[in-house]
């Protein structure tokens, strides 16, 4: 991502962290870094592999990207 003409990477990154943030972090009250970052992974895991996209179609960004 670039400053500068790449405003369509943004909106992608203003959409995720909210999503994150609501969907995992503040559901899950880790008390430290390690456990934030084991359950970051298993939550992007899902986000990639599980959860379906209404943008994409009700597709998960996985079967999107490798066009399964």
């Amino acid at each position: 991502m670039d400053a500068r003409g790449r405003a369509l990477d943004n909106v992608f990154c203003e959409r995720l962290l909210p999503s994150v943030k609501c969907e995992n972090i503040y559901l899950n009250h880790y008390a430290t870094l390690r456990q934030l970052h084991t359950g970051l992974n298993a939550y992007f895991d899902f986000y990639n592999h599980e959860r379906l996209h209404q943008s994409l179609n009700y597709r998960t960004p996985a079967e999107e990207h490798f066009v399964l």
